[in-house]
C-alpha cells in the first residue's frame, strides 16, 4: 500500500471549490486577453507580429517552466502553501504594470506572472482531485472550474476593449487582476485545506514530472492537450489580427469575435458538466473535437466572410475538451502525484501555447498573410479529432481509470 488516504480538514469543500473557481477566472482575465492586448502593443511600440506576440510567449514560458520544475511542490509542501506562493508572485507582478512603460519590463513582468500561475495552478488542480470522489466527478468539476475560467476570459478582453475605447490604458486588465488576487490570497490563507494523500515510499521531488513523462497516459493526454491548445491559440491570439482585415457588413461581429468565442466557450463548459453526466468522456471528446475541426475547415474554405461566424462558434465545441482531457489525464495517476502530473500536463500545453502562436506569427510575417494561422489551427484540430476517435474506439485507459476509482477515489469518500 503506497498511499495513505487523504484526510479532510474542517474547511468547507464548497468554499475551497469557490476559491479555485475565482483563481481560474482571475488569471484567465490576463492570459486570454492577450489577443486584444497584442494589437495595442504593436501600435504603441511599432512592432511586427512576431515581436508583438512576445506577450503570449513570455507568460506561457513562465507558466511552463514553473509547471515542470515546481509542480511537485503541491505534493511536497502541500496545496495551500503552493497556492499562496503562486498567488503572491502573480499578484505582485500584475500590480507592477502600473510602474513602467517599457516593453522589456512588461515582458519580464508577464514571465514572472506566468511563473506564479504555473505554481498556483498546479496546486489548485491537485486540490480539485482531493475534493473529488471519483474520476467522473473530477472531470465534471474540472469542466465547472474551466467554465469560470471562461468567464474570466470574457471579462479580460472586455476590460481592454472598454479601456482603449475610453482613452485609458490596456494595462488596466493587469491591475484589476492584481486587486482580485489580493482577495484570493486572503481567502486562501483563511480557509483550512484537506490534507492530501502522501506517499509512504518516496516524497515528490523536482524530477517527479519527468519520471511520469514516459507513462502511456501522460503521452496520450499530453499530446491531445498540445493539439487542443495549438488550435485554441489560433483563435484567441491571432483572430483579432486576422479579422482586422475584414470589411464586410458584420464589422461589429468581427470586432468582438474573440469575446463571442469566449462567451460560447464559457457556456459550453457549463454545458459540458451536463454532457459528461449523460455520456462517457470518450464519446463527448470525439463528437466535440470533430465538430471543432469541421468549423475550422469551413472558415478556411469560406474566407473571412465565413470565418467571422465559424471561428467564434468553435468555442462551443472546444469548451469541453481541455478540462476533460486535463482532469482525466490527472485521474489516471495516484492522488499523491496529482501535483506533479498536473505540472507535467500544464508544461506540455505551455509548449504548444508558446510554439504555435510563434510559428503562426513567423508564417504571417514571412508569407505576408496571417490567414495561415487559421489553416494551422484547422490542421491541429483535425489531428485532435482523429486522436479522439481512436480513443473512443479503443478505450485504452478504461481499466486504469476504473482501478483508480477503486483504489484511490473510493478510499477518500469525503474529499
Amino acid at each position: 500500500m503506497e498511499d495513505r488516504v487523504a484526510r479532510t480538514g474542517g474547511g468547507s469543500s464548497l468554499a475551497l471549490k469557490g476559491l479555485v473557481f475565482l483563481m481560474f477566472a482571475m488569471f484567465a482575465m490576463t492570459t486570454d486577453s492577450v489577443g486584444t492586448v497584442i494589437p495595442e502593443v504593436i501600435r504603441e511600440f511599432d512592432l511586427g507580429l512576431t515581436a508583438g506576440g512576445s506577450f503570449q510567449y513570455a507568460s506561457m514560458s513562465g507558466i511552463g517552466i514553473a509547471a515542470i520544475a515546481l509542480g511537485f511542490l503541491a505534493d511536497r509542501i502541500g496545496r495551500k502553501a503552493t497556492i499562496l506562493i503562486g498567488l503572491c508572485l502573480f499578484g505582485g507582478s500584475s500590480a507592477l504594470f502600473a510602474a513602467g512603460h517599457d516593453l522589456l519590463f512588461f515582458v519580464a513582468l508577464l514571465f514572472c506572472a506566468g511563473l506564479g500561475i504555473g505554481i498556483f495552478k498546479a496546486g489548485a488542480l491537485a486540490l480539485i482531485g482531493d475534493l473529488s470522489r471519483s474520476t467522473h466527478e473530477h472531470a465534471r468539476t474540472m469542466n465547472l472550474v474551466e467554465g469560470f475560467f471562461g468567464v474570466g476570459a470574457i471579462i479580460g478582453p472586455a476590460i481592454v476593449t472598454y479601456a482603449v475605447h475610453h482613452g485609458a490604458s490596456w494595462k488596466w486588465v493587469y491591475l484589476v487582476a492584481a486587486m482580485l488576487c489580493a482577495l484570493l490570497v486572503t481567502g486562501s490563507a483563511i480557509f483550512k485545506f484537506p490534507t492530501p494523500a502522501a506517499s509512504r515510499t518516496e516524497p515528490a521531488n523536482p524530477v517527479e514530472a519527468l519520471r511520469l513523462a514516459g507513462d502511456p497516459a501522460a503521452i496520450f493526454f499530453g499530446a491531445a492537450l498540445m493539439l487542443y491548445v495549438g488550435a485554441e491559440a489560433a483563435i484567441y491570439v491571432w483572430v483579432p489580427t486576422y479579422l482586422g482585415a475584414y470589411h464586410g457588413p458584420w464589422l461589429q461581429v468581427a470586432a468582438y469575435a474573440v469575446s463571442i468565442f469566449f462567451v460560447l466557450r464559457a457556456v459550453g463548459r457549463f454545458l459540458g458538466v451536463w454532457l459528461l453526466s449523460q455520456w462517457d468522456w470518450p464519446i463527448v471528446l470525439a463528437l466535440c473535437s470533430s465538430a471543432m475541426a469541421l468549423l475550422f475547415w469551413i472558415a478556411v474554405v469560406g474566407g473571412r466572410g465565413v470565418a467571422v461566424f465559424a471561428l467564434p462558434a468553435t468555442g462551443l465545441f472546444m469548451s469541453v475538451l481541455y478540462p476533460t482531457l486535463n482532469s482525466t489525464g490527472i485521474s489516471c495517476f495516484k492522488k499523491s502525484r496529482h501535483g506533479s502530473v498536473a505540472g507535467l500536463l500544464l508544461f506540455v500545453t505551455c509548449i504548444s501555447a508558446v510554439a504555435t502562436p510563434l510559428l503562426m506569427g513567423l508564417a504571417g510575417d514571412w508569407l505576408g498573410d496571417i490567414a495561415y494561422s487559421i489553416v494551422a489551427g484547422a490542421l491541429l484540430a483535425t489531428l485532435l479529432a482523429a486522436l479522439s476517435l481512436w480513443n473512443m474506439a479503443r478505450l485504452p485507459f478504461a481499466a486504469r481509470l476504473a482501478r483508480r476509482n477503486q483504489d484511490d477515489y473510493a478510499a477518500n469518500p469525503q474529499s
